[in-house]
């Protein structure tokens, strides 16, 4: 059971919940969920990702796995640096979190002797910046001042881009499949939702269904051709159309090297299993996960599984090669999680550091819904995360 909000959080909820049905009532009393979802994350001063809020780690919404443990973050460095030696240059995190991947991979390249000329974070979410500044103002001289801040892509980059649940938080549009042709899913306001807001009478949205334009129509029809039998009625499910456009982005600027990217998702066969019937779309709210994105506006991230086989379309279609894929697990492993565990001091900190890889390794935790994927340009070279697992055929 979600625990209930504050009333600094419920009057932080209430002001979105009133921008977001300004939106919607200029827009003629619909928007579709991909416009809601962008709304609810990225409204300025307003959304999950531009307003303050403990978001990450055991005080936050969820944890993601530098947080869980610096082995991860040690294993990228090790990937980045076999990357930085063929090609050189710099690495970009896209979306740093609280910072403490980027202290962990700068503290890990600098053992090896394998520092990026710079280190660069691109960050949408102000309160996430200040933490990740606070953190990284700690670290040795030599490596903080490596770290720049940038407001958007540079105009070309050689080195190594880093994605860490990134896509999964790209706004999505929804459908359903109902005898035999698709509909849009989106957002309506519900009865009463049209009246002046107040604690006791909050604005409620719900979901409402529309027929889909040519182009959801056009990419609903490619992803059931590809699948090997019918949807049912009533499968419900998530498709997200700015993959494309987001990975063109990031391909326009790389030069040469590669971008790594870790997420949960599934190769589309996969995700669009007919026995997944409601879909991948989840949120998180103090470590518990559930499926209204109508509550906690604000206060809770709304996020869904990455189709990975559209990540790899369009990495294509963008020049880009898909130079492995695999699971998070696997990934670790051929980077020498094994080795980094057998190296820690005493008896203690190896027990611990256990523990925490096998937080990151298990099935039932992080090892198999979380996926790598690495999209190159350039570079013809080995890459030990992928040595172990080969999914490509999946895709």
């Amino acid at each position: 059971m979600l625990s209930p909000l504050t009333a600094e959080e419920q009057a932080h909820s209430l002001r979105l919940a009133a921008h977001i049905r300004e939106a919607l009532v200029a827009a003629g009393g619909w928007l579709s969920f991909e416009r809601f979802m962008e709304l609810a994350l990225y409204a300025p001063g307003l959304g999950y990702y531009s307003a303050g809020s403990a978001k990450l780690g055991p005080g936050g919404d969820f944890v993601t796995a530098p947080e869980v443990s610096d082995l991860f973050s040690r294993c990228i460095a090790r990937q980045c640096a076999a990357v930085l030696a063929h090609s050189g240059g710099e690495i970009l995190e896209l979306g740093a979190g609280t910072g403490r991947m980027a202290a962990a991979v700068l503290t890990e390249l600098a053992a090896q002797q394998a520092l990026p000329e710079r280190y660069a974070i691109l960050e949408v979410s102000a309160d996430l910046a200040r933490r990740q500044r606070e953190r990284l103002a700690q670290l040795p001289k030599l490596l903080r001042d490596r770290v720049v801040w940038l407001e958007r892509l540079p105009a070309r980059l050689r080195g190594v881009m880093l994605a860490n649940e990134v896509a999964d938080a790209l706004p999505c549009r929804r459908f359903r499949w109902a005898q035999g042709g698709v509909c849009e899913l989106g957002v309506a306001l519900d009865a009463a939702g049209g009246e002046p807001a107040t604690a006791s009478v909050p604005i409620r949205f719900r979901e409402h269904a529309m027929p889909a334009d040519a182009g959801l129509a056009r990419a609903c029809a490619e992803i059931l051709a590809g699948l090997p039998e019918p949807l049912p009625d009533g499968y419900t499910s998530e498709l997200c159309a700015r993959v494309a456009p987001w990975i063109a982005a990031l391909s326009e600027c790389l030069v040469q090297g590669l971008l790594l990217l870790c997420d949960y998702g599934l190769p589309r066969r996969h995700y669009y299993h007919r026995q997944r019937v409601s879909g991948t779309l989840r949120c998180h709210y103090k470590q518990l996960a559930h499926e209204d994105p109508y509550i906690n506006l604000g206060v809770q991230d709304i996020t869904a599984w990455v189709d990975f086989t559209r990540v790899a379309d369009a990495a294509l279609a963008a020049g880009l090669q898909v130079q492995g894929f695999a699971t998070q697990a696997a990934f670790l492993l051929g980077c020498g999680i094994e080795q980094l565990v057998a190296q820690a001091g005493d008896g203690i900190a190896r027990a611990r550091l256990a523990g925490e890889a096998r937080r990151l390794l298990m099935p039932e935790e992080m090892g198999e819904a979380f996926k790598m994927m690495a999209l190159g340009r350039d570079v013809d070279l080995p890459l030990a995360g992928f040595a172990l697992q080969d999914l490509r055929h999946l895709l």
